[in-house]
């Protein structure tokens, strides 16, 4: 036998794995790196975070990653060249952070690697006929295994779509497994680049469970500071609370027919992007608005796609909490927004469930690769297409 399927086998039937997460979003903000322990599988998932950080991106990875990040057309050499390039990237990047840490890379397990997406073309949003839902990933999962000596599953997306899904969100399996609570009606609800959320039912009903993007979280004002002020993101909400809403602007945002097709569904900054916001604002007349307002603007659209939402799928929200994660968490006035217009809801955050905000996409595929190894087909959400009950990745080897 293979030693390495061997060693799949022994890591398998361990009482605990360490599994390292990695995750990189549509914001290129940088690298999240979870070490995780894991016991069990399925319901029986249990999960402790031991080391956890953010490897930024410099500006040059940035530069390389957005010449085919989100555009129709693209250089395909560049495309073939990248993935690999990711991958030996993010492989400096775990062995610098493990050696920070003082761990050594034969104590790890697996490397779950979501990679980084530079399209994503649901059915949804490109309506061609002969093609069904389509996702790419780089990053390439031989290279992070082979450059880290540490077994690694990665492209995760590719089986969700071919079992039915849109390859998004991805998020609903680890939330059913370690955030359900018998008694407690449950939002997790992650502002990213695209805002998502997973409904979790108190009665612990797995055929109830659904999982949905909403539209835009951080991207478009993300977008809009790296374009203007050559900055990453708006600190503090600072720029969008120095300016006012444009009434008109924020009502032609909102009239994509995206918005009024029913849930689940997916999307990405395919759709979301600084042409999107242009076309709006000449539809509104509000071409020489201030970038305040504009900021502001954005700022109040996200919010109120995100509150739309959770008002469309919980009429009764009494017993609601919505735990938050995601970048657009740590955004005061986005946030603000969002409690004053559902008084009902009760907001916490994932640190109140143990999970820091920041790690928890991170997390959420390490414990995909937990139940590609040594979990078993949990059917979720009725075995509805969006939520096929498959085991997830491509396995690679360091040798």
């Amino acid at each position: 036998m293979n030693q390495y399927l061997s060693r799949l086998v022994n890591i398998a039937k361990k009482e605990k794995r360490t599994i390292i997460g990695l995750m990189s979003g549509t914001s290129l903000d940088g690298l999240d790196i979870a070490v995780c322990e894991i016991g069990g599988s399925g319901l029986d998932t249990s999960i402790d975070v031991t080391h956890f950080k953010t490897v930024s991106y410099n500006a040059d990875f940035k530069d390389r990653i957005k010449t085919v990040f989100s555009k129709h057309d693209v250089d395909l050499e560049q495309v073939c060249l990248l993935h690999p390039w990711v991958a030996v990237k993010h492989a400096q990047m775990i062995n610098q952070a493990l050696a920070e840490w003082g761990i050594n890379h034969r104590d790890v397990d697996i490397i779950a690697s979501h990679g980084q997406t530079i399209y994503h073309a649901p059915k949804i949003l490109h309506g061609l006929a002969d093609y069904d839902n389509a996702t790419l990933q780089i990053g390439d999962g031989d290279h992070l295994a082979v450059n880290t000596g540490i077994i690694t599953i990665s492209d995760f997306r590719q089986k969700h779509i071919a079992a039915g899904g849109e390859g998004a969100p991805l998020a609903v399996y680890g939330d059913y497994f370690i955030f359900g609570k018998k008694g407690e009606d449950r939002i997790m609800l992650n502002i990213g680049g695209i805002a998502n959320f997973t409904f979790l039912p108190g009665n612990m009903d797995a055929s109830a469970i659904f999982s949905t993007d909403i539209g835009t979280g951080n991207t478009l004002m993300d977008q809009f500071m790296q374009h203007h002020y050559q900055l990453s993101y708006d600190a503090d909400a600072r720029i969008a609370s120095s300016g006012k809403i444009h009434s008109s602007l924020l009502y032609e945002l909102q009239q994509h027919p995206f918005f009024q097709k029913g849930f689940p569904k997916t999307t990405g900054p395919e759709l979301f992007n600084l042409a999107y916001l242009r076309e709006a604002q000449n539809r509104a007349g509000a071409i020489a608005i201030s970038p305040e307002d504009i900021m502001c603007t954005l700022n109040a659209f996200s919010a109120d796609t995100i509150v739309d939402a959770l008002k469309r799928s919980f009429k009764d929200s009494r017993n609601v909490v919505v735990y938050s994660s995601g970048g657009g968490m740590h955004n005061p006035l986005l946030m603000d927004s969002i409690k004053k217009a559902l008084p009902d809801f009760r907001f916490l955050t994932t640190q109140d469930l143990n999970i820091h905000p920041d790690a928890k996409e991170a997390v959420l595929f390490a414990i995909l690769a937990n139940e590609t190894i040594a979990g078993s087909s949990t059917v979720i959400g009725g075995a509805k297409k969006a939520i096929p009950a498959i085991s997830m990745g491509k396995i690679s080897f360091p040798g």
